[in-house]
């Protein structure tokens, strides 16, 4: 069965085609922060914990990093289109199901299986734009799949705080549901004539089962973890022993499987696809670090509303959007290594300038270096994935998307779980040392009794001040830490050959 051309697609309904691509990209990674910041407020309604509540985000995480990497094998055996068309309504209707959840551990089912259905959306749609956009406009493709990976998790967090303080957090989930059945139905339409070449290679079980093992205990561990004092629990003890030999086990097994792996791992062996991946990491991971920690600093530190904190961030996003389409054109001309080294080091740096905040900032003291770090987002992301999926051969795309989304994915939630333990950590070393330095001679206790406080009300100004410098300091200690893992991706785009040679 010969495979039939995408690239018939011309004029606005190849534009069209590819707005409704990118909206499912975007839902999927939208769904991925939009509930971050909304954690107590479904806590709340459903009569949990903030504790139980997290796994509303862990569940999600869990089964869109296992599918992801199936993305491969699903397209080869039933067809990308078809897969993608699938795979979007069945968020639409997982998103429905989170938004009718009247218990947690049914929203947590519906998390699940909205997750499942998320996973294969993001390197689909990056393989679906490549097909559908002639070979000398891939760039455009990138461009466009880029920047919603850009935008959507700047977006999640505003949007989400928006949408709980003003209505209620069901409208999180059900935001999905039209953009999701409407471009499902269109892709389907649209598709459904095309035929594509199908493989019925025979499922990797054993894969699929040491993926789930190793993904599941990682997963969950780094979330729980500082919850569980990390290694101090013998609970998170046995998730990063099951998750280490899980790992081991699926790496040994995949290398040596020589027919119809469960995950291609044989794209690696493209030095330029390894080295982009590596960077991706990296410079993903820094970048969805902070981006957590931002708005949870100004809701908790800074006193801003969810929708507040979102609006202070969303700048970043802003920036992005206008810079890409310059490099998108720019992708074309310049070598991509160039372009990523460039965007990188601005992050970096501008990282770098956020680590020397102190707490009498105000809106536009973190709002404006935001603004700017977002230029250096388009020149990082849209020129990786280029240059990713230049490395590989066609046929090797839909895995080499799904591994590149799924190591971005991993990053993020490793990101996410280091970046709160150590700001925690630092907070807490940094609060014993200020309390030693603070008021060593007591000094300001008298004063502010001898002002009329009573000995508890003097004892807790001090120690509010005190919490609060805390956690400033903490917070750049941070970001300092960051612009140094922007600084190792930027130099590792190096270790790949120049786009020119792919």
């Amino acid at each position: 069965m010969k495979q039939e051309s995408h690239t018939a697609f011309q004029g606005p309904m190849l534009w069209i085609t590819a707005l409704v691509l990118t909206a499912g990209n975007f839902v999927a990674i939208l769904d991925s922060t939009i509930a971050n910041v909304s954690v107590a407020h479904i806590a709340g309604g459903l009569g949990a914990s903030n504790s139980q509540g997290t796994w509303v985000i862990t569940s999600y995480a869990v089964a869109e990093a296992i599918t992801v990497p199936l993305t491969g094998w699903l397209s080869k055996r039933f067809g990308a289109t078809r897969v993608f068309c699938y795979a979007l309504v069945s968020f639409g209707i997982g998103s429905a199901l989170c938004g009718l959840a009247h218990s947690l551990s049914f929203l947590i089912f519906a998390r699940v299986l909205q997750g499942f259905a998320g996973g294969p959306l993001m390197p689909l749609s990056l393989t679906l734009l490549l097909r559908i956009f002639p070979k000398d406009k891939a760039t455009v493709a990138n461009g466009l799949w880029s920047t919603t990976t850009l935008v959507a998790p700047v977006i999640g967090p505003i949007l989400g705080g928006w949408l709980c303080d003003e209505y209620s957090w069901p409208w999180i989930f059900y935001i999905n549901v039209p953009i999701a059945i409407i471009c499902g139905s269109f892709l389907y339409v649209i598709f459904h004539n095309h035929r594509e070449d199908l493989q019925k290679h025979p499922i990797d079980k054993v894969g699929l089962l040491l993926l789930i093992i190793w993904v599941s205990a990682l997963q969950i561990m780094m979330d729980e973890g500082k919850d569980k004092d990390w290694f101090a629990s013998n609970y998170i003890i046995t998730l990063a022993i099951i998750a280490a030999i899980g790992f081991a086990a699926f790496m040994i097994w995949e290398i040596t499987q020589k027919k119809d792996p469960i995950v291609d791992l044989s794209v690696f062996r493209h030095r330029g696809f390894s080295a982009s991946v590596l960077t991706l990491t990296l410079g993903f991971g820094a970048f969805f670090g902070i981006n957590v920690l931002t708005p949870l600093w100004l809701q908790t530190n800074m006193g801003y509303t969810a929708t507040w904190a979102g609006l202070a961030t969303v700048w970043t996003g802003v920036s992005a959007l206008v810079i890409s389409p310059l490099v998108t054109s720019l992708s074309s001309r310049i070598d991509g290594r160039k372009l990523v080294f460039g965007g990188v080091l601005w992050m970096g740096g501008v990282t770098f300038i956020r680590s020397f905040l102190n707490t009498d900032v105000d809106y536009w003291t973190i709002a404006m270096p935001l603004l700017v770090m977002g230029i250096g987002m388009p020149f990082f992301m849209i020129p990786i994935s280029a240059q990713a999926m230049m490395s590989v051969k066609p046929e090797e795309m839909e895995s080499a998307a799904g591994l590149m989304n799924f190591l971005r994915t991993i990053s993020g939630a490793f990101a996410t779980s280091l970046v709160n333990t150590v700001w925690e950590n630092q907070t807490n070393y940094k609060h014993e040392q200020l309390s030693v330095l603070l008021d060593s001679t007591g000094n300001i206790f008298r004063e502010l009794v001898a002002s009329g406080f009573d000995t508890e009300m003097a004892r807790g100004i001090i120690n509010q001040l005190t919490t609060s410098q805390s956690v400033m300091l903490a917070t750049n200690d941070i970001m300092l830490y960051s612009s140094v893992a922007f600084a190792i991706a930027a130099f590792a785009i190096w270790l790949g050959p120049s786009t020119k040679k792919l």
